[in-house]
């Protein structure tokens, strides 16, 4: 009889951090069984221990707690994420990481909100997606444009299209995009662009240390021919040589311009593309410069592999934000306005303006409280970390940020990490190594950047620019899913209000902010705006649209 009452025993591996806050007397309790409280556990406790069954449970739970402590050690190899690291410097103290978390929430993918997974699990509005109103990617190209293609391949001589795209990694993605359409209009073969040694970070990577070249080839091949180099039947021909094409330039400039010496000399070289197409162009142009920025410039696998890897260390523990953080000395000299930081560092970005002042890009005429005003200057961490607050984010959110190291170092990031202290970059959610071969490939560490941005459940940038433009573009085709855009302009005057109480504080800052959080913007509405930026209505359309969806 006895043995048929035997009940089996269920165990439960328990993280130390859990043994180490019972009490005595829970401690106690977690070895009696459900449902049977002592009447008197001082008198009862010396039994209990002698009896075989509590000891049987005894070795049971000390096994388990040694597996546990093992699995613990393990997670917390693999999941290098540790709070409060505001930046890369090795001086930084490493705060000790939590077993605990490791081991409730280190595996699988977390809550994706961003996907659509786990939104009603999570507390607050700041993580709610925006309504896309049903807009998709819709790049349906005309009869009249495929007929075009035909007739591009039937042509009885080859003309090939050379580039050389200069700048940072976002601004060479713009002119590769622009590149293919001039190779369209021309009705050339593109080689695949060359991209120029960077000046500022030693930069020497090629096109396929970046993006996949195969990919490009194989996306465009209805569009654009892309060969690897000139055939040897062109290589010793002399080349068209532009050396600065005006701004904003049309496809028939560019036909009146190029396609009569193209057609004799077979080969035109370009340089210097950054902003010289028109933004408007036909609306077949306008969903190639999409297919090209969205489908076709793939990173390579090593650094989508890295990021994607990053990206799901960020996400196993729910949602996160993604900051592009404009700190670095050589924007605060470039915008002609000042970090705050203190007056040393005012001076020293003062003195480096002085005496390099082609750097400045803005209106010199202005000071630099002016320009912050007009919503000309990055934020700062100060005004990030207000900004944020008021839109609701709460203060355990994961936040990675993007972007140069900071002038003034770690100062530079307190604000934002004395009130978010879960802030994450790159070099400290990576594993040893990992980072290493890519050290001196600034635009190769900015990929991994966009990849990790982009895959985040919401995403702000602290100044425009050519990574915020296309991250919004890339958010927007990919589901509308939450881009906060800063709205500088009206918001500021506020952050410099110290009688307004938090509460009239906050909800000031949600009403500015209400129309600028991803939802879909019209580029018609938007006069000189890259279809990269804004794809509705070229690129993407809806249920109510006449466009067909592809």
């Amino acid at each position: 009889m006895a043995r048929a009452k035997t009940k089996h025993l269920s165990y439960i591996a328990v993280p130390s951090q859990l043994i180490h806050s019972l009490s005595a007397s829970a401690f106690h309790t977690l070895h009696l069984s459900p449902g049977k409280a002592p009447r008197q556990a001082g008198h009862r406790f010396p039994s209990l221990a002698r009896s075989p069954k509590f000891l049987l449970v005894s070795l049971f739970f000390l096994l388990a707690l040694f597996r546990t402590l093992r699995i613990g050690s393990e997670l917390d190899r693999l999941l290098p994420l540790s709070p409060a690291v505001p930046c890369s410097s090795s001086s930084l103290p490493q705060p000790v990481r939590s077993v605990l978390e490791a081991t409730v929430e280190g595996g699988g993918g977390g809550v994706g909100v961003g996907a659509g997974a786990g939104a009603g699990a999570v507390e607050g509005e700041f993580w709610r997606q925006p309504d896309g109103m049903g807009y998709r990617p819709c790049l349906d190209f005309s009869e009249e444009y495929r007929v075009e293609t035909e007739a591009a391949r039937g042509g009885r001589r080859r003309k090939y299209l050379l580039v050389v795209v200069s700048g940072g990694l976002n601004q060479q993605r713009n002119q590769i995009v622009d590149a293919v359409v001039i190779a369209r209009i021309l009705g050339a073969a593109l080689v695949v662009p060359v991209l120029q040694v960077n000046l500022i970070w030693g930069d020497d990577s090629e096109f396929s240390d970046i993006f996949d070249l195969e990919h490009f080839k194989r996306v465009l091949a209805d569009d654009v021919k892309v060969v690897s180099s000139l055939p040897s039947t062109h290589i010793r021909t002399r080349p068209v040589v532009e050396k600065q094409t005006p701004l904003h330039v049309s496809p028939q400039w560019i036909k009146n311009r190029y396609l009569k010496r193209l057609n004799r000399e077979g080969v035109l070289l370009l340089r210097g593309l950054d902003s010289r197409l028109s933004k408007d162009l036909p609306s077949d142009l306008q969903k190639l410069r999409c297919k090209v920025a969205f489908h076709a410039l793939k990173f390579a696998a090593p650094i989508q592999e890295l990021g994607n890897k990053l990206a799901m260390r960020m996400r196993s523990k729910g949602p996160y934000l993604a900051l592009h953080l404009r700190l670095e000395k050589d924007v605060w000299v470039r915008t002609g306005c000042l970090p705050g930081l203190s007056p040393e560092h005012d001076e020293v970005v003062q003195r480096e303006r002085k005496l390099r002042p082609k750097l400045l890009t803005g209106r010199s005429n202005m000071t630099h409280h002016q320009r912050k005003l007009a919503g000309f200057c990055p934020l700062n961490a100060l005004e990030v970390t207000r900004l944020i607050k008021a839109l609701g984010a709460p203060k355990d959110a994961r936040i990675y940020w993007a972007g140069g190291e900071p002038f003034g170092g770690p100062e530079a990031l307190l604000p934002l990490i004395t009130e978010f202290p879960h802030l994450y970059n790159k070099e400290n959610i990576s594993q040893p190594g990992e980072l290493e071969r890519f050290a001196s490939k600034a635009s190769v560490l900015a990929a991994i950047d966009y990849i990790v941005c982009e895959q985040s459940d919401v995403f702000m940038p602290s100044h425009g620019g050519n990574m915020g433009h296309l991250m919004q573009g890339h958010r927007a085709y990919a589901g509308h899913r939450k881009f906060i855009t800063p709205n500088k302009r009206q918001m500021l005057p506020y952050f410099v209000d110290a009688s307004l109480p938090d509460s009239e504080f906050n909800r000031i800052i949600k009403d500015l902010h209400r129309g600028s959080l991803g939802q879909p913007e019209w580029r018609t509405d938007k006069v000189g705006k890259d279809v990269t930026a804004y794809p509705v209505p070229e690129c993407m359309c809806n249920g109510t649209s006449t466009s067909a969806a592809v």
